[in-house]
């Protein structure tokens, strides 16, 4: 098959096809979207397009900001202003930003694969980005093989999801967490055309009560809410759990968007509501009805130094970065897939494994087969 990007959404990509979904990724930082799931049935594109995707680029903007979209592999994650031992990364890593290398796009037995690579200057190393899709499912497999790179480095996914504009028309849950905190310092600020509400640094122990700086507390299990605010919150994932997962159920859609994890990899869970709470170029208050819902191992956003160095998630007992060995390559995978529901589904409250796949189940004992292949996600 060719190697050869077309123009999507102002963005050179590449695109691959099965009988269920249809993804693109961009050249430029690797980024996973448009995605189409069950394209032959009712057509569900939740993946997130920022709306200045097809205007004219400024390019002091990082390359990451003008393709801002889908799902994309930051390594390191975050801003990382912060210099690291003479290494000063850009905003979420060489990953996100530089034009990745076409080695192949495969058809085998029903699996393709697209098949990228990036030889990272920074910090020398190689990364293998290998997105999959196989006949007959509604998911994607994202696999990232990080070899001859040396030392510590927080890294993760960052897929962002476009809710429809009705209130609360999602229903966020994840698998059970061992912590949940606000981002320490307000995401945004007046005095610099943002604005936030939670309350920084606030501990919680459930999505449906986070405090806010109005006194009052605020349900996260259900977006888009808060419009005219930015803000963040971490939730740390059980590491004894053999997967973990996230899910956004859209009842009024039909479906349920999920995504699988191995914990012992991906340690926690972001969340970064984005509703129209920057006033400043690009965002300009139009990007709402955003949810990041990003897996990682990092120290929130903040960077990689902030994440090797002691911060209150890895004092707390969980790790915010994991070590690099040149000699042993590390395998970051992770699995985004979708599932029809009922109207009256409500929020998926667990999601266990079943013979060919997992079970989606519902606060009143519905429960939804999803067909997904577990065993990718194995050590």
């Amino acid at each position: 098959m060719s190697e050869q990007a077309t123009l999507v959404l102002g963005q050179p990509s590449w695109r691959l096809a099965s009988t269920n979904v249809e993804a693109f990724v961009t050249a430029q930082g690797g980024h996973l979207a448009p995605v189409t799931f069950d394209q032959n049935g009712g057509r569900f594109m939740p993946m997130a397009v920022v709306p200045w995707a097809e205007e004219p680029q400024d390019l002091n903007l990082p390359a990451c900001t003008r393709a801002l979209r889908g799902d994309f592999f930051c390594m390191p994650f975050g801003g990382n202003a912060t210099v690291f031992n003479d290494e000063q990364h850009p905003p979420h890593g060489e990953t996100a930003n530089r034009c990745w290398s076409f080695e192949s796009l495969e058809n085998r037995d029903g699996r393709t694969t697209l098949h990228l690579s990036l030889e990272t200057k920074v910090r020398r190393g190689r990364i293998d980005k290998r997105i999959s899709l196989v006949d007959g499912e509604n998911a994607v497999y994202s696999r990232h093989t990080i070899s001859g790179a040396n030392g510590p480095m927080s890294l993760g996914h960052h897929a962002m999801l476009k809710f429809p504009s009705e209130p609360e028309s999602g229903l966020i849950s994840t698998s059970p967490f061992l912590y949940g905190q606000v981002y320490p310092q307000p995401v945004e600020r007046p005095e610099d055309k943002g604005y936030s509400c939670l309350q920084p640094g606030a501990t919680f122990t459930s999505l449906a009560a986070v405090p806010t700086v109005f006194g009052k507390v605020a349900d996260l299990s259900r977006y888009p809410a808060r419009r005219g605010y930015e803000d963040v919150a971490t939730v740390v994932s059980d590491p004894a759990r053999p997967f973990a997962w996230t899910a956004a159920a859209f009842p009024a859609q039909g479906y349920a968007w999920f995504a699988l994890k191995n914990p012992r990899v991906l340690r926690q869970t972001l969340f970064w509501f984005s509703n129209g709470g920057r006033h400043y170029a690009p965002w300009n208050g139009r990007h709402v009805d955003t949810l990041g819902i990003e897996e990682l191992t990092s120290y929130f956003f903040q960077g990689l130094a902030e994440s090797v160095r002691p911060n209150p998630i890895s004092e707390a007992g969980h790790p915010t970065a994991l070590f690099l060995n040149p000699n042993e390559p590390l395998e970051v995978r992770y699995i985004m897939a979708v599932a029809r529901i009922p109207s009256t589904f409500g929020h998926v409250t667990e999601i266990t494994a079943s013979r060919d796949g997992v079970v989606l189940h519902s606060l009143d004992g519905q429960n939804i087969h999803a067909c997904v292949d577990l065993t990718f996600l194995d050590d």
